[in-house]
């Protein structure tokens, strides 16, 4: 089994510096690595970003840990391994399922906030997709990735019914998004989350959450999602969200969880666990073990 990392911008045999002390822990647990150039892959050259990229003699499985891509991007990069024997783990369709949060909604939408969506810009497009929350708090976001470190600016909306702030806050969220917008807009329902403590740098409320890694169904590690504040004890009933597991059509993925002020637990989205950042707290060395393990 292979691990494929992002190499460094400036030298394409060292890795991504973010990324180092990842691939020393999937060497120690076994892995066989390899580096590829993100940014030749994004450009489309996809035989120059996978030169150092060594043919297998039999078809093997690979993981992918690096920068976010498209679908586009992760199809290319699919492909261009494939062609050296080496199949990652998921195929671009399953990579879409869990990236995309409407491809996957349908699989947890009673377990999270409710959640619309358009691909259209248009104000009365945008008008429409809120309509169902009526004077509910929303926040925007895009099939992938909010502002909320402009929380205030360019997330949160404190009514869906005001059309100023609406208009306000959608507009600078598709501004600061500029070309990286991925696909269209998503509004959630805002729901309110058991505090932590304000973000050192943008003090923007953080809230207890925990990011959940299955692979092959197997729950992985459990990790605190934020590295700041204080969790103390605690801790999720995994139970409910191991069944839900079951039915995601990934083979390695994230489940992000948090508790709600009433001390009930909801799914805030899924994510595709080869683009999914491991936080600070994580025990590197433990997560490649295990990762390992439930790949066996």
């Amino acid at each position: 089994m292979s691990i494929i990392f992002c190499d460094s911008v400036f030298d394409q045999k060292k890795v991504e510096p973010d990324y180092e002390e990842e691939m020393k822990a999937a060497k120690k647990a076994g892995f066989q690595c390899f580096l590829i150039s993100f940014e030749e892959l994004i450009s489309g050259n996809v035989s120059k970003a996978l030169k150092y990229v060594n043919n297998t003699e039999e078809n093997e499985i690979g993981i992918y840990r690096g920068w976010m891509l498209t679908p586009n991007q992760y199809d290319a990069l699919y492909q261009g391994l494939l062609a050296k024997n080496i199949r990652l783990i998921n195929n671009p369709e399953e990579y879409q399922h869990c990236h995309y949060l409407p491809y996957s909604y349908h699989k947890i939408k009673d377990f999270t906030p409710l959640t619309t969506w358009t691909n259209n810009l248009t104000t009365n497009a945008i008008l429409e997709a809120v309509s169902v929350f009526k004077h509910c708090p929303i926040i925007v976001k895009d099939y992938v990735k909010s502002e909320k470190h402009n929380w205030e600016r360019a997330c949160y909306i404190p009514n869906a019914s005001d059309i100023e702030k609406l208009t306000s806050v959608t507009n600078k969220f598709i501004e600061l998004r500029g070309a990286s917008l991925n696909e269209g807009l998503v509004f959630r329902k805002f729901e309110e989350l058991e505090f932590l403590t304000d973000h050192s740098k943008s003090k923007m409320p953080l809230t207890k959450e925990f990011r959940l890694f299955f692979a092959n169904k197997k729950l992985v590690s459990i990790l605190n999602y934020w590295d700041e504040g204080n969790y103390g004890a605690t801790k999720p009933d995994l139970e409910k969200f191991k069944e839900i597991a079951d039915t995601i059509e990934s083979n390695f993925f994230t489940i992000d969880i948090a508790k709600k002020q009433d001390g009930n637990w909801i799914i805030m989205e899924l994510g595709d666990g080869q683009v999914a950042g491991l936080p600070n707290n994580a025990d590197v060395d433990l997560f490649y073990y295990d990762l390992k393990e439930s790949l066996i």
